[in-house]
């Protein structure tokens, strides 16, 4: 993905791929290769692409966007029947599908006017139109599962993004915009972007399966939050008394940057004011110092973070967003420091109910509040400890020791810099903001912290850069050394390691969940056939049941069985393998895997969950015929 290039619609680029003959097709990944590494001359809203000496590619993309398959012109003597035109629209970033353009383009096979946009009062069942669009996702995304990143090249792509397109028109916007980061997080595998990551690829892999798998047989109001909307509604919410809490720049793999900045008001409930576009790192640093785009205040959003806001005639959406409407008006209000009233309760909540009502909310089919996985906590620095992405700090937060990381490590921007300061200071006692990063051990991502040397000071890690002369002078006393936290038995987290051969059971802690989650990773990086290759299977199977994880064990063995089944014709030959059963074993085992992670993680930090509803989804993946998971957890 050329992040040079301008964003195209999904219809654009699904129609000119489906445009190529057999042969062009055969070529194309090539050619996306070839165009995306040419010079790239931007003028104003036209995009010029210097083929050879002759021959030029545009792109003409108003408001940075290219609606339309006639925005992309070639100067060579197939156009407009060339490979080119295709390769530059599957090299390029995809454009939201849920974002309706300013210029609506013309009607074609793949361009039909979209259907209203407003929810009908009460759903009864999926239409024919969208059984059909999650049918086509469905295909679509399971070519993809079985062909694995390295086999997902522009055409099958395409088709997804044909699907996504299909799903949009049909009034399944959630379900679209999952599709669009499947072929977004696919750009950048394989054109080795270092932002790429395997779990986002398979969570949003994941998200459109299940989706796909559910939306046709859902009715009410169930059906209304698998499909989403395509617009966040912003609904009046009359006056309000905002209080800075902290800001954070925003960098996207996928092209957006900027700036955050969250407030509360007096009861405690989290406001955001966003100002994110397309750009990059300098973007993201320089939001900071833009004026919050709220009423006509002139507060920066680095000011609005430690001061208030005086808000008439506001509008928020589901997520917490506060709409810069014509009608809002805000004035600067003085703002209060995190020990104080009202900002103080955010961190009287008790962990365990932050982690629940984080986890809780991840999993429902509603539009997440933004602040769902904000944590807000007291913590005691310890040491530090060496992962393969760096080092984060060891902190110790009421007799729970998590890890704390740095939530993103570009250059650029302070996250990685402060971390490594802060790690100087053990014994230092802080009041932090921190991200949940789900896992079996207790681990979030530091998003600010209170001054080291003055409490009544915040830090925001990723804006602010701090400075030694900011470190205490005096070294802290050490609870634990650094480099070398304990590990010493709690409720929360038993001893991992080094347990004598014939010393105590083994605990959830040890359960080796990494043997299946690893094998669903594995299939969407190498298709199904890595999969069939013959391997220890059985000793794994054993293992997870030897541990009480028996659904697992099944999960596992389904899994393998259906990669490496192919029946072979009276000639004996190999016939097609049945890739709707493998990929209903591979949903399965990924929504399986899901849920035990969210148990874990809860266990970890000694919260509670309600009964998980994905256990009746992995049941009906299961099959008819066999038995339902039991516990994750035991």
């Amino acid at each position: 993905m050329n992040a040079h290039l301008p964003k195209v619609a999904p219809s654009v680029t699904a129609q000119l791929v489906a445009a190529l003959t057999p042969r062009l097709r055969k070529r194309l990944d090539a050619g996306v290769a070839k165009v995306a590494a040419r010079p790239v001359a931007r003028e104003g809203d036209l995009v010029r692409i210097a083929l050879d000496d002759d021959t030029d590619l545009e792109l003409h993309a108003p408001d940075g966007v290219v609606t339309s398959a006639e925005g992309i012109r070639c100067g060579c003597l197939l156009a407009p029947d060339c490979l080119h035109r295709a390769a530059v629209a599957s090299a390029a970033p995809v454009a939201d599908p849920t974002v309706p353009p300013t210029t609506a383009p013309p009607a074609t096979d793949l361009q039909e006017p979209a259907p209203s946009t407003r929810p009908s009062p009460s759903p009864e069942a999926a239409t024919p139109g969208q059984r059909t669009a999650s049918a086509a996702l469905h295909d679509a995304a399971a070519a993809v599962l079985e062909a694995g990143t390295d086999g997902a090249g522009a055409v099958l792509q395409a088709e997804l993004l044909r699907a996504a397109h299909t799903a949009r028109l049909a009034g399944l916007p959630r379900a679209a915009g999952r599709a669009v980061a499947v072929v977004t997080a696919l750009r950048a595998a394989r054109g080795g972007d270092p932002d790429y990551r395997l779990t986002d690829l398979t969570a949003a892999l994941r998200d459109v399966l299940v989706l796909a798998h559910r939306l046709p047989d859902t009715t009410g109001p169930e059906l209304a939050e698998l499909r989403g909307s395509v617009r966040q509604p912003y609904s009046p919410d009359g006056s309000l008394r905002l209080y800075g809490v902290f800001a954070e720049p925003v960098l996207s793999a996928t092209g957006y940057a900027g700036a955050v900045t969250w407030t509360a008001d007096a009861a405690g409930r989290l406001y955001t004011v966003s100002d994110v576009a397309p750009g990059g790192a300098e973007r993201a640093t320089g939001a900071a110092d833009r004026a919050v785009r709220l009423g006509d205040t002139a507060l920066t959003h680095r000011e609005l973070s430690r001061a208030g806001l005086a808000v008439s005639g506001a509008t928020v959406s589901p997520t917490g967003r506060l709409g810069a409407g014509a009608g809002v008006r805000a004035v600067r209000a003085s703002g209060v420091d995190w020990d104080a009233a009202p900002l103080d309760r955010l961190w009287a909540v008790p962990v365990p109910e932050q982690i629940s009502r984080a986890l809780r909310d991840d999993r429902d089919g509603r539009e997440a509040r933004e602040d769902r996985d904000l944590l807000f906590l007291d913590v005691t620095l310890v040491g530090t400890v060496r992962e393969a992405a760096g080092e984060c700090l060891v902190a110790d937060c009421g007799g729970l020791r998590l890890r704390l990381a740095a939530a993103h490590d570009h250059p650029a921007l302070a996250h990685r810099e402060n971390l490594r300061l802060l790690a100087s200071v053990p014994g230092a006692r802080l009041r932090v903001v921190a991200r949940l990063t789900p896992g079996p051990l207790p681990r979030a991502t530091l998003l600010a912290v209170s001054h080291p040397t003055d409490p009544g000071r915040r830090v925001d890690l990723g804006l602010d850069r701090l400075r030694r002369a900011d470190l205490p002078t005096v070294p802290l006393q050490q609870t634990q050394p650094s480099h070398q936290p304990s590990h010493e038995p709690s409720p929360q987290h038993p001893p991992p390691h080094n347990t004598p051969p014939h010393g105590p059971p083994p605990t959830i802690d040890d359960a080796p969940v990494h043997l299946l989650r690893r094998r669903v990773m594995q299939a969407v990086s190498g298709g199904r056939r890595v999969l069939a290759f013959p391997g220890n299977r059985a000793a794994e199977v054993a293992r997870l049941r030897r541990y009480g994880l028996a659904t697992a064990g099944e999960l596992l063995a389904e899994l393998h069985t259906t990669a490496a089944d192919r029946a072979r014709d009276p000639f004996g030959r190999l016939l097609p393998a049945d890739t709707g059963r493998f990929v209903r074993a591979w949903l399965g085992a990924a929504v399986y895997t899901e849920s035990l992670d969210r148990a874990l993680c809860a266990a970890a930090w000694g919260a509670d969950l309600t009964a998980d509803p994905t256990s009746d989804l992995t049941a009906d993946l299961s099959g008819p015929d066999e038995p339902a998971p039991r516990a994750a957890v035991r």
